[in-house]
């Protein structure tokens, strides 16, 4: 029979005991009470120790220790809303590799000139990098999900204009127009980082986590893009690429900015000044301006070499390569403890990506076969990542409080401004020596990154 609310029930001390909560730490063993026994030879009653019925088990045995993460990656997600504003934000980031491939395709294809089509990806490229820095200060400003939706939406509108001035034969200067109010669209890459280091502010291996996941992201939709921008454009019509990218990224801003509880709070009035002039940011960005060149320059040569030996078609899979190699390191590094300064390790990758470049000019140079180098791609990739996680960790750093957004917007930038140079200086080479002698400008570019990080403090460093 239960017990009614007016019963007095008389606990023994030993069940306050064991119904007692029990401090952390070392009072969780418990003391040993004095009791009585009686001597075997005079019956007098001494003190002894016995062990108390409630045990050390007994009280331990309800506080189950917390599961540890297989990896640090679960660590990530076990965050409540990481895994789904991380799914939106790879749907919303894959298009970024679709978008120019699908243009180029669209209106070369149309009005038969790769020269129209290159200047108005060219013209979209730079509103970009004059417009990017703009949207992610509003988004600092104002918060993710408030700024990237509408901006988005006016993206997509700029890019259904340009289907339809090509599919209608609109005069060459409104594709023009047109691509360019594309650069609206946000940085996503930029705002799933700035939600990792808001989630785990206080945590800076988890944030090093975060940020070698999101470049093994760019890796992957770097890779992925191209090719479903290509397979759609050719197996179904011209613009299926272009279509198909402008429903991928609104649905994924809309299910990016709908998980509203890991977003970071705006700062409405920043008090500091702008990421640029920050100190130390200058020179990093100049360096993220020499690692683009990198980028966009071994496309380009790469694209020209396997013309060259009879195999276009392969220079995607090939590129593909050099992405896969950057993705795996990416991922691997951010399994591992960053040891020592951010700036030692990236003067590190520098010299490393330095040194890796070399791998295609040699491969091209001694053997002159695309299938050796396709491995030396490989192995050139492996020292991207890690340089780009430091870097992206040092705008991080350098980047003053509540406009985390726009300082790492303003790197991407960078990358973009080099990748057009690095584009428009690889072609210059290969049309005026050869192709092999291309692979020359992404070991030349990556020597400045490393000289410019050299000289962030005014002299030499020892690394």
């Amino acid at each position: 029979m239960p017990r009614q609310p007016s019963e007095q029930v008389r606990t023994p001390p030993s069940a306050v005991a064991r119904e007692t909560p029990a401090p952390a730490g070392p009072a969780l063993r418990p003391h040993p009470s004095p009791t009585t026994r009686t001597d075997g030879t005079d019956g007098t009653a001494h003190p002894t120790r016995t062990t108390d019925t409630t045990s050390t088990t007994d009280i331990t045995s309800t506080a189950r220790p917390a599961r540890t993460p297989l990896t640090p990656y679960h660590r990530l997600f076990a965050v409540p809303g990481a895994r789904a504003f991380t799914l939106g934000n790879l749907l919303a980031r894959l298009p970024s590799g679709m978008f120019s491939v699908s243009a180029v395709i669209m209106i070369a294809g149309s009005r038969g000139s790769y020269a129209l089509a290159g200047a108005v990806t060219a013209a979209g490229l730079a509103a970009t990098a004059l417009v990017a820095p703009w949207t992610a200060r509003l988004v600092d400003r104002h918060g993710q999900a408030r700024i990237a939706v509408p901006a988005t939406a006016f993206a997509l509108l700029g890019s259904l204009a340009l289907l339809l001035c090509v599919r209608l034969g609109a005069p060459d200067w409104t594709l023009f127009a047109a691509y360019a109010a594309t650069a609206t669209t946000p940085n996503t890459g930029g705002m799933s980082r700035a939600r990792w280091a808001h989630l785990f502010r206080d945590d800076p291996d988890a944030v090093h986590t975060a940020n070698s996941f999101e470049q093994a992201a760019d890796e992957l939709c770097f890779m992925l893009g191209p090719v479903c921008a290509a397979f759609l454009c050719t197996a179904l019509f011209p613009e299926a690429g272009t279509l198909a990218a402008g429903v991928l990224l609104m649905t994924g801003v809309l299910v990016f900015a709908a998980q509203r509880s890991t977003e970071p709070p705006p700062q409405r009035h920043p008090r500091s000044a702008s990421p640029v002039l920050s100190p130390g940011m200058p020179p990093l960005l100049l360096g993220f301006l020499a690692t683009g060149a990198v980028f966009g320059s071994m496309e380009v040569v790469t694209i020209a070499f396997a013309d060259a030996h009879g195999h276009r078609g392969a220079a995607g899979a090939v590129l593909a390569l050099q992405a896969a190699g950057s993705c795996a390191a990416g991922l691997l590094y951010g399994t591992l403890k960053p040891a020592g300064p951010a700036e030692r390790r990236h003067r590190i990758g520098l010299a490393a990506m330095t040194l890796t470049m070399s791998l295609p000019l040699l491969a091209a140079s001694l053997t002159g076969s695309l299938a050796v180098l396709a491995g030396a791609l490989l192995l050139a990739g492996t020292a991207t990542a890690p340089t780009m996680v430091t870097g992206m960790a040092l705008v991080q750093r350098r980047t003053p409080e509540g406009r985390l957004n726009e300082g790492m917007t303003l790197a991407v930038t960078g990358l973009l401004g080099g990748i057009a140079c690095g584009s428009a200086l690889g072609g210059w080479v290969v049309e005026r020596f050869s192709s092999t002698a291309g692979y020359a400008v992404p070991i030349a570019a990556a020597a400045t990154a490393l000289i410019l990080s050299l000289l962030i403090s005014g002299r030499f460093q020892r690394i």
